[in-house]
């Protein structure tokens, strides 16, 4: 579908990898750490060293495709650590060109460059987004929070879509091999971040979209537990499930084995005698090719034995302090590729678009009432709707339901004009819409965005909150607006503060939908 094209060149270009991630040649003064496995040589910069490519897990190739991460094996002499390894196999789009690369298990550190074992840092575990499908460690450059919040910033590739997230009866792992990537990723940090001048003890999980969901999936997992002992969670609410199709969610192993079934079908294995090893001889770029535009992670496993939605209404999550938020026009994304597509948003057809929408078409009517569209252009209208129902009333609820048992601290970006995800113009100003926050904390694919002065200091700002909770489990502190904890707090230039979106963003009338 155009509309789907679109939308993922617009995700895509949020991470504005239009351009190979920027690499050092090696430095000069290359830094040698030894680390658990071997020696590493990484890059000295301008405050702050980079090792990039340090291997986490065992490569899942050949048997171990759909197999749970096994050790790296260790190496001689030093490892030349200053380029970043393969992205996991994902279709083009954030990776120029894709990847069939299933040799991809490999993270990056990001650390001070006066940061050493006898005086270490916190550590920020930073897992990216892409629904599942796309995405890479490598493309979020971490020093400006690395050296302006004292931290150490750990990012790392886990497996995707149909490689990560394979559902079929009777296969260990099932559902879940992406995640336990994540995990895998974490028990090396706790092992040795120390030797990079991180605190193994004091170790914040974050993530955004994807990567937020992934967040939440872990604080729902009990071999996660004590992996991390904060959490950030951006734009990926807990509660998400079918009838909220533009957030990440978990399925049923029903629902996984299905499309498992499905993908064995189209690849020409379903008929096999050993349907799985016919499975695990076909080429990636097959398999890419057949799989799912987005990926869901499988509950009811030995990694995640409930939804995360159940989870967390029940309260049987991690009992960490959380940092979690959205963005104000988080729809605005989805809703401009429907109407790049050719499809404009009417007084005439609203109610006919709302109807495709609510879960519940008899509430059709109380939707358009909520949101009703005057002018010829109801595009911003159905973003609206979108990112009410899907981002920040789901989000809203997830922190209402985390801060019944634990420290919650809740967050709105609301930059009415951030840098704009793409170069290709929308069809209409998308506001503080998905993904737009990150520039403010990383230098995606290694080029910084412009911003105004104003902006600028936001970005300041909001890289002293997220370090400061990663520090302390408190973001306040070093002369920025006070934030809290009882209520929202709205992260916009010149107007950082308390904010009240729930009716802004109609929550009362969503929290009555299926």
């Amino acid at each position: 579908m155009a509309e789907v094209r679109w939308i993922a060149a617009v995700l895509a270009g949020a991470l504005a990898v239009l351009l190979p991630p920027v690499t050092a040649s090696p430095s000069p003064e290359a830094s040698v750490v030894r680390t658990q496995d071997g020696a590493v040589r990484g890059s000295v910069r301008d405050g702050y060293r980079v090792f990039e490519g340090i291997p986490y897990a065992a490569p899942p190739v050949g048997a171990l495709r759909w197999a749970a991460p096994r050790p790296a094996a260790s190496w001689p002499g030093v490892r030349d650590a200053t380029r970043p390894a393969p992205a996991c196999a994902q279709p083009a789009g954030e990776v120029p060109g894709g990847s069939t690369s299933e040799d991809c298990l490999y993270l990056n550190v990001t650390a001070p460059s006066d940061a050493a074992p006898g005086h270490p840092r916190p550590v920020i575990v930073w897992l990216h987004g892409g629904g599942f499908t796309t995405g890479a460690g490598s493309s979020y450059d971490a020093h400006r929070m690395a050296v302006r919040g004292d931290v150490v910033v750990v990012t790392f590739n886990y497996r995707l879509g149909a490689l990560g997230y394979l559902g079929r009866a009777g296969l260990a792992g099932s559902g879940t091999f992406g995640l336990a990537d994540q995990q895998a990723a974490l028990r090396y940090v706790r092992r040795g971040i120390g030797a990079f001048g991180g605190d193994a003890r004091n170790v914040t999980l974050a993530g955004e979209s994807a990567g937020s969901y992934a967040v939440c999936a872990q604080l729902a997992s009990p071999s996660a537990a004590g992996l991390f002992q904060r959490a950030i969670m951006e734009s990926g609410p807990c509660t998400g499930g079918p009838a909220r199709p533009f957030a990440p969610y978990a399925v049923a192993p029903t629902v996984a084995e299905a499309a498992g079934t499905e993908l064995a079908g189209a690849v020409g294995c379903a008929r096999a005698a050993d349907v799985l090893g016919c499975l695990r001889r076909v080429p990636v770029a097959r398999l890419l090719a057949a799989q799912g535009a987005d990926a869901q992670p499988e509950y009811g496993t030995a990694l995640l034995p409930r939804d995360p939605a159940g989870a967390v209404t029940s309260g049987r999550v991690a009992r960490v302090p959380v940092l979690i938020g959205a963005n104000h026009d988080e729809g605005t994304i989805w809703a401009a590729g429907i109407v790049a597509a050719g499809t404009a948003v009417t007084p005439a057809n609203w109610p006919d678009v709302v109807r495709e929408f609510v879960p519940d078409p008899a509430r059709a009517a109380e939707v358009v009432a909520a949101y009703p569209v005057r002018g010829t252009d109801g595009g911003p209208v159905f973003g609206a709707v979108i990112g009410d129902a899907d981002y920040a009333c789901p989000t809203l609820r997830t922190g209402s339901l985390l801060a019944a048992r634990r420290t919650v601290w809740r967050y709105e970006f609301a930059d009415p004009d951030p840098p704009r995800p793409t170069p290709a113009p929308p069809p209409f100003p998308l506001g503080a819409t998905h993904t737009t926050e990150l520039p403010y904390l990383f230098d995606l694919g290694g080029w910084p965005r412009d911003m105004t002065e104003r902006q600028r200091r936001l970005a300041d700002t909001m890289i002293g909150y997220w370090t400061r909770f990663a520090r302390t489990g408190d973001p306040n502190g070093g002369g920025a607006p006070h934030w809290a904890r009882s209520q929202v707090q709205s992260l916009a230039p010149e107007r950082t503060g308390p904010v009240r979106p729930g009716g802004v963003h109609h929550c009362a009338l969503w929290a009555t939908m299926p």
